[in-house]
């Protein structure tokens, strides 16, 4: 691994540290691209405005006419925690600005696959509905929308997918990634394209006169949800998101929160008044996404939606149970998963430039997470693949991706599909993060093919592990106070956690539970305890450390400490 440290634009630093920003803070904004304070000001006011999202006007209006005439809305949501807040945050708002019939449908991993397909609009159509509403899908959707606009549904898209070489013909699509739409937040999340098309619907009704600024409804109280969906999508953390989050952590964090979430907060052992994206990353969002995994979405929808505490309470205990089972099932594929990619190469030698994993046994909810800890591992692009549990599919193998920063996997499958026509089946995705179906038959090709590509396109450089630190920590930064203060802030994808690294003497140290490593260093010639997670290899009396602050109690006394991300060895 190498340890590398950002470069701190020194005068940006120090204009924030001249408006009154902590030093480190000043820092530490200063090196993820922040120049003034306004970048800062994570008020509402400071929000992009939903008129700059293409279409919000259009959607507000189609919604107002069919509020108007009550007419059915229904909601075709997806199964991980983006679309299930989306989709929470899309019937609470409507209900909340008047809308009085307001239904929807989450589709099934195995049976539906991803997106609005023809079945479902069948399906929606047979429910009554007159408008069908997609949320954090829909934008890849050209069959299903045609079959949705044939059986007669007014159709609302609104995604944040990158669309395809054609756009589905929706009455209204609300995307910030389609051709020609000029608003600045590309990576808002599906949950906040949501939140934008309620804002504008609100605009609308009130420009007809239903309320006005004073007696309208809040739908800041829909700000809790967005944040987690946000944090939990992994979307990159720009002003225009960081802003949601801060201000759905500040309602959580004060307790105004729906029922659901501080259900999920409970049975995750978390406490909502010191809420940090972490918990959203690690503690709700799995729970939601489990739902989706193992089981149905519905589950985690409700749960988002009840504002009955015991009604609430039943639902987020069922979550984490199929979550305690997912993380079952996960620890038994990784474990196996990891043989299978360790017997591609040599003890000693490197990995192949990419890794592909099948196993007949292997359960297809849960392929992307041990992809995800094989890419962690082997710092290499890495697919997982499970049997389709689809009737009549049981032939094709849904694989799922993860990949290394420098290798665009949904680039390189396209190559693969160009390459070898007839291999892969369907295929899409990002450059981090991508999914896939091939027939078993040509397993062998497609892991010859991706691993073609990535022969060719990547280099020593790219396969080497960096790990980008904010460099030493100053002494007078060792402290519980600044901890807190670290903890208070948003971190997340694209504005990542502040991580500090420099030469330590390790003064002991010995294995905890079997599988952790608990340190005493000396910092700057100061003792301070670390804790390397997950990590058993002996250190040297001195070595260069990559760390994060964190703060443990005991006996009362809270003290800092370090838990280290890696080694420079």
């Amino acid at each position: 691994m190498k340890i590398i440290v950002r470069d701190t634009p020194p005068r940006a630093a120090w204009a924030l540290e001249q408006a009154g920003i902590h030093p480190l803070l000043a820092q530490l904004y200063a090196a993820r691209g922040v120049q003034g304070l306004d970048e800062l000001d994570d008020g509402l006011a400071k929000l992009l405005p939903p008129d700059q999202l293409t279409a919000t006007r259009e959607a507000g209006v189609l919604l107002a006419n069919a509020m108007a005439a009550r007419q059915r809305l229904c909601i075709v949501a997806d199964y991980d925690c983006d679309g299930a807040t989306a989709c929470a945050v899309g019937v609470r708002g409507l209900r909340l600005l008047g809308a009085t019939d307001v239904g929807y449908l989450v589709p099934d991993r195995v049976v539906d696959g991803y997106g609005l397909t023809p079945p479902i609009a069948q399906r929606v159509k047979a429910s009554g509905a007159d408008v069908l509403i997609t949320v954090d899908n829909g934008i890849a959707s050209v069959d299903g929308v045609a079959a949705a606009k044939a059986v007669g549904l007014q159709v609302l898209v609104t995604d944040h997918h990158l669309p395809g070489a054609e756009l589905p013909a929706a009455d209204v699509i609300v995307n910030p990634n389609q051709p020609g739409c000029g608003f600045a937040s590309k990576s808002i999340a599906g949950v906040g394209v949501m939140f934008y098309v309620l804002l504008a619907l609100r605009a609308e009704l009130r420009a007809r006169g239903q309320f006005d600024l004073t007696t309208q409804p809040k739908l800041d109280t829909l700000l809790p949800l967005v944040a987690l969906g946000t944090v939990a999508d992994v979307v990159r953390l720009d002003a225009n998101n960081r802003r949601l989050v801060a201000q759905g952590l500040k309602r959580v964090r004060a307790w105004q929160l729906p029922a659901g979430m501080a259900a999920l907060f409970r049975a995750a052992g978390r406490q909502p008044e010191v809420a940090t994206t972490f918990d959203f990353g690690f503690a709700l969002g799995p729970r939601i996404n489990a739902a989706g995994r193992l089981s149905d979405m519905t589950l985690g929808i409700e749960c988002l939606l009840t504002d009955d505490p015991a009604r609430a309470d039943e639902l987020a205990t069922a979550l984490d149970g199929i979550n305690r089972e997912r993380r079952e099932i996960e620890g038994d594929m990784r474990e196996q998963a990891m043989l299978i990619a360790e017997s591609l190469f040599d003890e000693g030698d490197e990995p192949p430039p990419a890794i592909c994993v099948f196993d007949p046994d292997f359960h297809e909810g849960v392929v992307g997470i041990v992809a995800s800890r094989i890419k962690d591992k082997l710092h290499r692009p890495t697919f997982v693949f499970a049997a389709s549990q689809a009737p009549g599919k049981e032939h094709e193998l849904k694989g799922s991706g993860r990949s290394i920063p420098g290798f665009h996997l949904r680039d390189a499958l396209d190559l693969v599909a160009k390459r070898h026509p007839g291999v892969l089946l369907r295929f899409g995705g990002h450059a981090m993060a991508a999914g896939c179906t091939v027939a078993e038959e040509h397993f062998d090709q497609f892991e010859a093919g991706l691993n073609q590509v990535a022969q060719e396109w990547l280099d020593a450089a790219t396969l080497t592990r960096r790990l980008e630190t904010d460099g030493p920590l100053k002494p007078e930064h060792r402290r519980t106070d600044v901890v807190d203060a670290l903890h208070q802030t948003v971190w997340g994808q694209g504005f990542a956690p502040p991580v500090f690294s420099e030469e330590v003497e390790v003064v002991s140290q010995r294995l905890v539970g079997g599988k952790h490593l608990a340190l005493k260093l000396k910092h700057q010639g100061q003792p301070v305890d670390a804790m390397w997670f997950g990590h058993t290899d002996a250190l040297p009396a001195r070595v260069t450390l990559a760390f994060r602050l964190d703060a443990d109690e005991w006996q009362g006394q809270k003290r800092v400490r370090f838990l280290v991300e890696g080694a420079e060895i």
